[in-house]
């Protein structure tokens, strides 16, 4: 019988949760060795494969501006005459709202501190050029480059399951053009599952941000002391939203979550664009822009071969391989939303929406707190050093006109963003334990349930009971070398995928002959949907 939403790949789904429960259980009984051995091993994956990082952003950036402009990229994503699931509005909020916008109210404030404090190309720290280049470079590492990570994937898994009408949202699944039968085998299992640890990482990544954030928030706004109680309370009241949106599913909660919080954030970001030191924040912004534009190849290639400063491992390295981690989830997120857009429209939606707003908030949040650092009217790196990051960013929020009201929002809107990454990332890690998805069906409530409590529980409990959420977050880093592997098998399947002309016969109801792909799986309840042999016939259309 055909496999409907409500039926589960067991393996996958056991398989998972007991590997996220074995990993994170040493961290909680033996913190420090598992901190130490976890460090050890990031620093020596960014140390040696540092440039492999840096080769795949640059790469990825490249093939999407060849995809943009060559003949592929008027593919639409389903039939020719289809209209879009969602606005654009919508659409952009999703994408936005999906990946690392919970981090980016964090970095976006402060992030330029750190680079004003020790700068790259040995420019002397706090001088004119230290500022410049702070301001500049935060938009660098959240720019085009690091969005081209998240949309490549979303190509060949869109083109997947939208032209080729395979209804798997499977990183095993897309790769199966290249590794053939090992898809349903150990090597498709073992990629399943590495992905759906990288969730977990990518998603504690932001809980480790954004939970002392909002607890800061809270903190300002009661006078209660952030605290272990508080950070638990700000868990369980991200909980409560992310998981009704996960239940509501894509179109009532994820798309409505993000909604508000782009608007919020417009909002915010205007009013302190008004009210704030306008003309820097501009003059600022607008000279970033064009040190990003005069240094783009530079920073994507720079090794630091002479200087071995670390900075480019300690930011750069480390940046990319956060974004690779996020890349298999995102790449399946955006591609699920993206029926009726063209590969176009995806690539220039994914790099436009991303960087122009995470750039609104760099050129915002963080040179209105440069200015209040340059101006000495609030010593922002020293506040930085004494009470730490996430205290910090309230204070600058503070010296605001209606502070307390501007706190409010501000809390609100990181509290919002925090929701909508673990909703996202909830929905997907159901997706991916669902062996069938058609193109309207979204995962049973319950998977979705399951996998929004998983996420809350085991970071929580990490916190909790002492152990190392940042080591889970490194640890997960990790994870991001074998990806780089993986995002080429994605893009060398795609290839194959477009000579099959999928793309040409969208409103046909003839078969066409997909070359080299199975595109059912072996697994035996599918056997009525066919054998997965090579040259497998499915319907287009």
């Amino acid at each position: 019988m055909l496999l409907g939403k409500n039926k589960i790949d067991w393996f996958i789904f056991i398989s998972t949760f007991v590997l996220i429960v074995a990993i994170c259980l040493p961290l909680v009984l033996f913190p420090e060795k598992g901190s130490e051995l976890v460090n050890v091993a990031n620093g020596f994956v960014t140390k040696n494969f540092g440039m492999v990082f840096l080769w795949a952003g640059t790469g990825g950036f490249c093939f999407l501006i060849y995809l943009f402009f060559s003949k592929y990229g008027k593919i639409k994503f389903g039939k020719k005459e289809e209209k879009p699931e969602f606005s654009n509005f919508s659409w952009g909020a999703m994408v936005f709202c999906a990946g690392v916008a919970s981090g980016l109210v964090y970095w976006g404030t402060i992030e330029w501190a750190y680079y004003y404090m020790a700068p790259p190309y040995g420019i002397e720290a706090r001088s004119v050029d230290a500022a410049e280049i702070a301001a500049a470079y935060g938009i660098f590492h959240w720019g085009p480059s690091a969005w081209a990570f998240f949309v490549l994937p979303a190509i060949p898994i869109a083109y997947s399951y939208h032209i080729l009408k395979v209804p798997i949202l499977r990183l095993s699944e897309i790769c199966r053009i290249v590794i053939g039968k090992h898809a349903d085998g150990l090597l498709g299992k073992i990629i399943d599952i590495i992905f759906m640890f990288g969730i977990l990482g990518a998603a504690g990544t932001s809980l480790g941000l954004g939970t002392p954030l909002v607890a800061a928030g809270i903190s300002k706004l009661t006078g209660i002391e952030a605290s272990l109680p508080m950070n638990v309370f700000v868990l369980i009241l991200c909980t409560a939203l992310f998981t009704w949106s996960a239940y509501s599913g894509l179109k009532r909660g994820l798309k409505v979550l993000s909604d508000i919080a782009i608007v919020s954030s417009i909002l915010l970001l205007g009013f302190i664009l008004v009210v704030g030191p306008t003309e820097f924040i501009l003059k600022m912004g607008t000279n970033s822009i064009g040190l990003l534009f005069n240094n783009f190849v530079r920073w994507n290639t720079f090794t630091d071969p002479v200087g071995n400063t670390g900075f480019v491992e300690g930011w750069t390295v480390f940046y990319w391989a956060w974004w690779i981690v996020y890349t298999p989830f995102m790449g399946l997120f955006i591609a699920k939303i993206s029926r009726g857009r063209t590969i176009s429209q995806v690539i220039l939606g994914g790099l436009a929406w991303g960087s122009l707003g995470c750039t609104a908030y760099f050129t915002v949040l963080g040179n209105y707190a440069m200015h209040l650092e340059l101006k000495n009217l609030l010593p922002v790196t020293g506040l930085l050093e004494q009470i730490g990051a996430p205290a910090t960013i309230i204070q600058v929020i503070s010296t605001l006109p209606f502070g307390t009201l501007i706190v409010l929002v501000f809390t609100f809107v990181a509290l919002i963003f925090l929701a909508t990454t673990f909703d996202s990332a909830a929905y997907m890690m159901a997706s991916a334990t669902t062996p069938r998805l058609k193109i309207n069906e979204e995962p049973a409530k319950w998977n979705r349930l399951f996998w929004a409590l998983t996420l809350f529980i085991l970071p929580g409990t990490l916190m909790i009971l002492g152990g190392n959420l940042q080591t889970l977050q490194t640890a997960s880093i990790l994870t991001a070398l074998p990806f780089i592997f993986v995002i080429l098998l994605l893009v060398y399947s795609f290839m194959k995928m477009l000579k099959t002309g999928a793309h040409l016969n969208q409103n046909a109801q003839s078969e066409i002959e997909i070359q080299d792909v199975v595109v059912v799986s072996l697994h035996k309840e599918n056997q009525e949907l066919g054998t997965s042999e090579i040259n497998e016939k499915i319907p287009i259309g």
